[in-house]
């Protein structure tokens, strides 16, 4: 079964100003679809081929294989940060709430650190909104790396790459940042994630 591209979740306008639709079309059915054609062009004829992409992420890194690792995590990163944004701003509400209280003192709190940690992170990468047990912390990756797999429950992303913010805001990273942060960010997501069994899984 062939790793699919899914949709974006909202118009490819609907994130304007703050993410333009030129943005959306190009990271979306450029750079998304190209990691996906890639993952299923290296899988295919092999045991991976009717594997969830969860489990070619898992395999790919246990058997060393960067190639494969970057594109098949990059699909699985890009298909959460679709799924992290939303054109309504909102604010967090129920146990998300306070759980954000708990482990940060506030939301601003935590849009501070998000927007800290990403401004901060040098080259290509993610910020994340995780959540390790009852506690929530923000985190970084670099390139591909992703909160797929392992112990800790990944709520939200920000994409930090050049091609997620370039055309919008040139090199000014933090101004992507603060727009997405402060009107974008999906907390009905990142609710739904904190109160999953498991870590959320990729559109099959």
């Amino acid at each position: 079964m062939a790793i699919t591209l899914p949709p974006l979740p909202y118009a490819d306008t609907a994130l304007e100003p703050s993410i333009s639709a030129t943005t959306l079309q190009t990271h979306h059915g450029k750079h998304h679809k190209a990691y996906v054609d890639k993952t299923n062009a290296a899988v295919d004829g092999t045991d991976l081929a009717d594997k969830s992409l969860e489990d070619i992420i898992a395999a790919a890194e246990a058997k060393g294989d960067k190639g494969l690792f970057n594109n098949a995590a990059q699909s699985w990163n890009h298909a959460f940060y679709w799924n992290s944004l939303t054109p309504d701003a909102s604010e967090p509400t129920g146990d998300l709430a306070a759980a954000i209280e708990g482990s940060f003192g506030s939301l601003d709190r935590l849009r501070e650190e998000l927007a800290a940690q990403g401004a901060a992170h040098f080259a290509s990468g993610w910020v994340w909104l995780v959540a390790r047990g009852d506690k929530l912390a923000v985190g970084q990756t670099h390139d591909a790396a992703t909160f797929a797999t392992g112990d800790a429950k990944p709520l939200l992303v920000i994409d930090l790459w050049e091609h997620a913010y370039y055309l919008d805001h040139k090199n000014l990273r933090p101004e992507y940042l603060k727009a997405v942060i402060e009107k974008h960010l999906n907390w009905a997501f990142a609710a739904e994630n904190l109160g999953r069994d498991g870590t959320w899984t990729y559109p099959a």
